[in-house]
Formats: structure tokens, sequence, C-alpha cells
């Protein structure tokens, strides 16, 4: 008896060294996507209340457990705490990026998790999550007509795009060799940006959404130069969204750029801008909810030099089949909105679980030869002792799910000429209005989930 309670002790022992933020029952025996489930049904379904109520605590640490909590504030209208959770989620992200060596605490993190699953580790955003932390912080500034604070944000974003395009450059050079081979047309985004033209593989780096909200305030704030950087680098990544398209040309035109307006408008036609008498709508439409990582599992037999064999349980993370979910077109003043996609939120995720992969699997591996060495040595052939590990191994061995959950499926964009005047933006045979001036352009921002959506707009003066 005395034997069996040393053995539980062992082995309960293993996960003391994984006494952190994450250290939960929860994350012993589930992951992050089955813990929060109710939460992304209830975002799914455009649930916002039922979506707070759902809102974790201590799950997955300071970084993401905030950005789940802006995020729902944000489609919940409560535009404070919204910002103050995405600025607690910064803070937490600054905070892991200063220190300069990893400490004695996060060292025995990392231990322990080898022990036990990868849930217990600190949690590390990857970039497009990161990228779009300071979009919804500016967002929010923009919200609340704090266009100097949401430009801010915008090129801190702006800065983490281009950190990640830098890692991956021989990749996306890569991509372009394969396509230039093919005989593909040029992208000319990518000719006036200095971008690899690496079609979806850049779609999957860069964030087309951040990049076109980017140049739009830039452009707004009159600081022109800016702004056409952004434009052009959104064109790279999305060459055929007909307001990225709209916006390079029409500062190209402001700054007489005649050389890259050559080139925009043999493939695009003509710039135009828009007429004294006439206003100019731009939607810009979040749908759905990103796909939520699943947890796949599979039996791995383990022999040792006797030739006993124990059965051991490995979890992976994948996706699961993804189907686009459709929502009815948004009316402009009762004319359907034509628009473009502007960000695919599921294969910027889905690219960094492929990045990811091979660093979980070689983990896997540890753990599992890490597990074995754990029953031989406590157990000695003891029967009892052996199944007793297996079961604690079995049931602990959760896949790593943990991602940003309530971020948007796909975004997508519109550009409208307009008569001046009332404006009416029809969605969910519900009406949303708002009087334009001549000469003047409007933002109108959407986010919908399931039957619900909000809606708000921004005047950006007289973008001609």
């Amino acid at each position: 008896m005395q034997k069996h309670v040393r053995l539980t002790l062992l082995v309960f022992g293993s996960t003391l060294l994984s006494a952190c933020a994450n250290f939960s029952a929860g994350n012993l025996f589930s992951h992050y996507s089955a813990q929060n489930k109710e939460l992304y049904q209830a975002v799914k379904e455009g649930q916002y209340n039922e979506a707070e109520q759902a809102l974790p605590e201590q799950v997955a640490g300071d970084i993401l457990d905030n950005m789940e909590k802006g995020r729902v504030y944000l489609l919940n209208e409560r535009y404070d705490e919204s910002k103050s959770a995405f600025e607690a989620s910064d803070q937490a992200v600054r905070i892991q990026q200063d220190k300069a060596t990893i400490s004695i605490s996060e060292t025995a993190t990392s231990i322990g998790s080898l022990a036990v699953n990868d849930n217990l580790d600190i949690y590390r955003p990857a970039d497009y999550e990161l990228g779009f932390l300071h979009l919804y912080l500016g967002l929010n500034y923009l919200q609340d007509n704090n266009l100097e604070g949401a430009i801010i944000e915008m090129r801190r974003a702006n800065q983490v795009q281009e950190q990640a395009r830098k890692e991956r450059e021989k990749e996306l050079e890569s991509a372009q060799k394969d396509m230039q081979s093919k005989g593909l047309t040029p992208n000319i985004g990518s000719v006036l940006s200095n971008y690899p033209d690496a079609g979806k593989t850049l779609q999957a780096v860069q964030n087309g959404y951040l990049l076109y909200l980017s140049a739009l305030l830039y452009e707004a704030d009159k600081s022109l130069n800016d702004a056409y950087v952004d434009y052009r680098r959104a064109l790279a990544v999305m060459p055929n969204n007909a307001a990225v398209i709209d916006g390079a040309k029409r500062v190209a035109k402001r700054l007489g750029m005649n050389e890259d307006l050559a080139l925009l408008e043999k493939r695009y036609g003509k710039a135009s801008l828009i007429e004294k008498d006439k206003s100019r709508v731009i939607v810009i439409e979040e749908q759905g909810v990103v796909d939520a990582l699943q947890g796949w599992k599979q039996t791995l037999p383990l022999f040792d030099s006797a030739g006993n064999v124990a059965l051991y349980t490995i979890a992976l993370p994948h996706y699961g089949n993804h189907n686009v979910e459709s929502f009815p077109v948004m009316q402009l003043n009762q004319t359907k909105l034509n628009s473009d996609l502007m960000t695919d939120v599921n294969a910027m995720a889905q690219y960094d679980l492929s990045e990811r992969m091979p660093a979980i699997i070689i983990r896997q591996a540890l753990r599992v030869w890490a597990k074995d060495e754990l029953r031989r040595n406590a157990t000695n052939e003891d029967q009892l002792g052996n199944a007793l590990v297996n079961i604690w191994n079995t049931l602990t061995e959760q896949p790593d799910t943990r991602s940003w959950l309530t971020l948007p499926g796909q975004i997508k964009s519109s550009s409208v000429i307009v008569e001046p005047g009332l404006q009416t933006v029809t969605l969910n045979h519900k009406d949303y209005q708002f009087e334009l001036k001549a000469g003047h352009t409007a933002l109108v921002w959407v986010s919908r989930q399931g039957e619900s959506a909000i809606i708000w707009h921004k005047q950006l003066g007289n973008i001609r």
C-alpha cells in the first residue's frame, strides 16, 4: 500500500513543476477548445451576452484570456471593457517579450508541461494574433473618435506584420519562384511594394484587413505617403480587392506618383477622384468565427528491452473540415453590396499551425519517452502501479488547442460612390442610417455572427 502511495505522490509531483497561471484541473484533463466550447458556440450564434457569461477565467493566462475578453466585449458593444482587456493582454505580451532570458519558473513550467501536456506551458501568441490584438485596440480608439490612438496601434500592428514577413522571407520567395515558373501574371502590388509575389502563401502571412485599415486611417489623417505604403502592401496581399485597388490608385494620383499610377491604370483601369457633389461609403464586414482547433488522439505502443509493452496516447491539435459560413448580402440604399474578400483568418490560423507542427511532434515524442521512463522507474514491473501510471498518462495527454477562437472567420470589403445625404445600410432586415456630406467618405464597420450583427460608422472627412 505504501508503495502505491509513493507512486501516486511521484506521478502527481511531476505536475508540481507546472504550478503556474495555467495550472488547473481543466488544463490537466481537458484542452482549450473543449473548455471554451460554450463560449465559442455563443459567439458563432451571435449570442454576445451569453458569450460574455462564458468568458474564461485563468484558463490560458493573461495574454489569451484577455484577447478573448476584449473581442467578446467589443461584439457586445462594451467598448471601455474591451479596450481595457486588450490593454491587459498587450501588457502581458510586453512583459513576455521583454524578458531577456528564460526564468527558472518558465523552465520549470516547460519541464512540467513536457511531463504532462503542453497546455501547462506559457502561451505564446501567433504573429497573426498579435496583429489582430493591435488592430482591435486601434478599432476601439477609432470607435472613441481617437484617430491618433488608432494610427499608433496600426503602426504597432504593422511592425508585427513586417517581422513575420522577414522571418518567412525564404519561404515566400520560394513560393514566388514557383508562381513565376508557371507563368502567372505578376502582382502589381508586389512590384510596387517590393513584396514577394507569393499568392495565397503571402495572404496566410500578411493581414490584408490590417494593411487596408491602416492605409485608410493614414489617408484620413492626410498622411498620404504612409497611406500609399500600406495600400501597396495591401494590394500585394489582395490584388483583386476593389476597395484596395481604388485606394492605391486614388492616393497614387493625389501624390503624383506617375510611374506607379501608369502601372496601376494599365492593370486596373483609370484612376478617378470622387466628384465634389458625390460621396463614398466604405464597408468593412467581418463574418463568422474562425475555426477552433480540435484534438486528434492516437494510441502508441512502446516496448522495453524485456519485451514488455505499454500503450500511450499521444494528442495533437488539428483543424477539421472547414465549411464557409454564408450570410445574406448587405444592402446600401436598397442596392446589394458587392464585396470582396480581404482576409481569410482560417488560412492564417492553419498556416500558423503547419509552421508549429514539427516542434509539437518533437515535444510529443519527448513526452512519450519521458512518461515511459517515469512508468518504468516508478513501477518496477508492478502491474497495479503500471496500470495507475498508464491511466494517469492517458487522462493527462491533451492536445494544445490554444488559439484566439473568437476571431472572425473572414473579412470582406466594399467601396461605393453614393449621393450625399442620408445613407441606409440594411442587414438582417434592419436599417442603420447616417448622414454623409458631399465630397466626404464614411467608414462603416460591421461584425456578423449567426443572425446578429453590430454596426457603427465613422466620418473620415474629404478623402477624395
